[in-house]
């Protein structure tokens, strides 16, 4: 258990932890449909140590990205709320987040974490690199291999348009410290369990978001490939997907073989739906990445929570989620306290039934920057059972019954006026509690947010603040 301390010296409040402070590992894939994995119905990708997890946890079935696709969902999980709370209404990439209010590492740093960072960022300006905003590390990014000629005259054309636009690099495929090439998610699991190890006798919190399986997939190898059943395009999705369940398996058996499994908050999740174009399955929901962005596929994603003891094994939660509630959840857990500018809720007490009442009685989509790209536009509402959504703020709704009509074949908007009416004036409500739409800074200069090399950068300078920021 822990306790509060105050330190008569500073006047400020930090959390004191015993050897019972838990460790927190994210995982958050790009693109990952709610229908490509095994615990959720996917029938020809093998996925067990994912389905482990769900196995070993609680498996969510309504869990949401309320700010798609992957940079503003990046930057709700980080900072634990809509990002319309700081005028991010679409993908405003190189927006900042905001400086006001913690980050999800900059909480846990100042609460004692080492805090590390694995792969993707894509969250906030340059200037707001992972050790900029609270991490303690930083996995460099590795140099990319580089293909000769003879390799891209005998490639298949997609691997050879792909890097025609990478100046010959490889993306999937970098160098490691040996010289040698390696699939990229692979060292990803290798750099995730050496953090691990280096840190097992302190309370630790490691963010790994895959660059796989984000489209084009077309450099996975013919091994992963070959432990699928997948056909065509989606065998080449199917392979990166059981890519990352291999390196959940390595992040698995290390925490077992340090007793560290049982003190580890494991949570896994997608920053969006899935990618159609890729072969990707929103099953039984439709929709996803691309053309199908208004449909419930987009922004419904697989979200497993595993520790055993402390979250409930083989348990499945139907109420509403979003990955703001990440935050919430690993900051009660790990500090015993919440931020105030937090939207997410502590599942944990949901999930063992402690609270009877949902975690969301509603969420809120409001994508309208007027320069994002017009597919991206959503403006939608759920409740229940229900799904009220429109493209534009001046097109008319269309309601669904998820229940009955998960495909989103059947409006009924007009057989149910007072829902929509209700469920609108929620919208209409919440939307009053935003911020206006955010400019995005012009570019600089400013160095890769995420160093280059081997190895691992920290953080040159101080990163406390005080906690109760």
């Amino acid at each position: 258990m822990g306790c509060l301390v105050v330190s008569l010296s500073s006047g400020q409040i930090a959390w004191s932890q015993s050897v019972e402070q838990p460790n927190v590992v994210l995982i958050y894939i790009d693109d990952l449909g709610y229908g490509d994995v095994g615990c959720y119905g996917c029938p020809d990708i093998p996925t067990p140590n994912i389905d482990r997890l769900a196995r070993e946890g609680v498996r969510c079935t309504a869990s949401y990205i309320t700010n798609p696709p992957c940079c503003p969902s990046r930057c709700s999980l980080m900072m634990g709320q809509y990002a319309q709370r700081f005028g991010k209404y679409g993908m405003s990439r190189g927006l900042p987040i905001p400086e006001d209010r913690p980050t999800l590492a900059r909480w846990l740093t100042d609460h004692g974490y080492a805090t590390g960072q694995i792969g993707k960022w894509d969250i906030g300006s340059k200037k707001q690199g992972p050790l900029a905003v609270g991490f303690t590390e930083v996995r460099r990014n590795p140099p990319r291999k580089r293909y000769s000629k003879e390799e891209l005259d005998a490639a298949e054309p997609a691997v050879r348009k792909l890097a025609e636009k990478n100046r010959g690099l490889s993306k999937y495929y970098c160098i490691d410290e040996q010289g040698q090439p390696m699939w990229l998610t692979d060292y990803d699991g290798d750099c995730a369990v050496e953090f691990i190890e280096r840190h097992r006798h302190q309370p630790f919190f490691l963010y790994w978001s895959p660059e796989a399986v984000h489209s084009p997939s077309a450099e996975v190898p013919e091994r992963l490939m070959a432990r699928t059943t997948a056909n065509g395009k989606r065998s080449k999705l199917a392979g990166a997907i059981v890519s990352v369940d291999d390196q959940v398996g390595k992040i698995l058996a290390a925490l077992e073989r340090l007793n560290l499994r049982q003190r580890t908050l494991v949570i896994f999740s997608s920053d969006n739906g899935a990618n159609p174009g890729e072969g990707g399955s929103s099953a039984p929901y439709t929709g996803g990445k691309g053309e199908g962005t208004q449909k419930e596929g987009w922004v419904r994603v697989p979200t497993i929570m595993s520790m055993p003891g402390r979250v409930p094994e083989g348990a499945v939660y139907d109420g509403l989620v979003a990955n703001f509630d990440f935050y919430a959840t690993i900051a009660q857990l790990a500090t015993g306290q919440v931020p105030a500018h937090c939207d997410g809720v502590d599942l944990l007490p949901h999930f063992r039934g402690q609270r009877t009442n949902p975690a969301h009685e509603y969420l809120f989509w409001l994508n309208n920057q007027p320069d994002d790209a017009p597919r991206r536009h959503l403006v939608a509402v759920r409740w229940q059972d229900w799904r009220l959504y429109r493209k534009h703020e001046t097109d008319p709704w269309q309601l669904f019954d998820l229940a009955t009509d998960p495909r989103e074949e059947h409006n009924i908007a007009s057989a149910h006026p007072d829902i929509v009416r209700r469920m609108a004036d929620q919208h209409a409500a919440w939307k009053q509690t935003l911020a206006p739409l955010a400019a995005v800074p012009p570019p600089g200069r400013e160095q890769p947010p995420v160093p280059p090399g081997h190895g691992w950068a920290t953080a040159t300078r101080p990163t406390h603040q005080s906690p109760s920021k």
